[in-house]
């Protein structure tokens, strides 16, 4: 609107929230458009904050025609993210993985590239592209070296912090390329050591969290609300277990690799009881080349 300036009376504004009626970090929404002269908005989503819900009442009482509902349940996904954040206080986490028809992360020797093709790999970049954070464990930082960066998917804005998620900092190498200084990167531990200072040292931010409500706690403090999580079987285990995954994408190849110590996606307790597994809803499911997609909020048992 600032760019438009005169132009912008009498015109239509398109958004996909109801415009914020109250003072946050910001001036109220509906105050700019009001001196801007629009003349119409449509809006696809009510505003969820009651702090900040009304606008649309603002806007009417200046004469300016409002219009709701519109593409209303593609501009909730697109904002799922932030909704999530005032219901929880917490980001949106989407575990992330490829596995096999039988369920497995990589061989018993640890090879897990590349399990899924090519199209998979390409979508998966674009939810990278889509998310503020990418989380991995310790075990994926020491097998992998990932460099957790956004190839094949175009990325407005920061790139996505690249963070791990350990007991205690590693032992740093100097190959790893989560310190290339590319994109900004942090380990969260429980505990301080020396070895994380020489991770400071490298450019890499170390923050003390004791739990994973701490961590996405403290991811929601800085506005990193889209969360997506690559790490191996036991990372994913510790936020099913926790219910902290809220949703999940899985690439399934049309392969077997079969064997006691291949690591799966669940490595952890499990659950006794079928009652109790968690499952999925709003379940999307398409082909990527020869690979099968799976996608869904999950939902865990009361």
């Amino acid at each position: 609107m600032q760019k438009a300036a005169d132009r912008a009376r009498g015109a239509t504004l398109y958004v996909t929230l109801e415009p914020c009626a109250a003072h946050g970090r910001t001036p109220p929404c509906t105050e700019a458009i009001i001196a801007a002269g629009i003349a119409r908005v449509v809006y696809a989503s009510s505003d969820p904050n009651p702090k900040m819900a009304g606008g649309a009442d603002v806007l009417r009482t200046h004469g300016i025609e409002m219009q709701s509902g519109l593409m209303s349940q593609k501009a909730d996904k697109l904002n799922r993210p932030f909704f999530h954040f005032l219901r929880t206080d917490r980001p949106y986490v989407v575990a992330k993985a490829a596995v096999s028809l039988d369920g497995k992360l990589a061989t018993q020797s640890g090879q897990s590239q590349w399990i899924s093709g090519e199209q998979s790999r390409r979508h998966a970049h674009r939810l990278r592209a889509e998310s503020d954070v990418i989380i991995v464990g310790a075990g994926t930082l020491r097998r992998d070296n990932p460099s957790l960066d956004v190839r094949h998917a175009r990325r407005r804005g920061q790139l996505p912090l690249r963070a791990v998620i350990c007991s205690e900092a590693p032992e740093f190498k100097p190959d790893y390329k989560l310190a290339d200084g590319t994109a900004p990167s942090r380990l969260y531990v429980k505990k301080p050591t020396k070895q994380g200072v020489v991770w400071q040292q490298a450019g890499v931010e170390v923050v003390q969290a004791d739990t994973l409500d701490d961590v996405l706690r403290h991811l929601a403090s800085e506005g990193r609300l889209a969360v997506l999580l690559e790490g191996g079987g036991r990372l994913h285990a510790s936020f099913f277990e926790a219910g902290l995954a809220d949703e999940l994408v899985l690439y399934q190849p049309p392969i077997l690799i079969g064997g006691e110590q291949a690591p799966g996606l669940w490595h952890g307790l499990g659950i006794k009881q079928l009652s109790k597994a968690p499952h999925l809803t709003d379940i999307e499911r398409r082909m990527l080349g020869n690979d099968q997609l799976i996608r869904g909020r999950i939902v865990y048992p009361d």
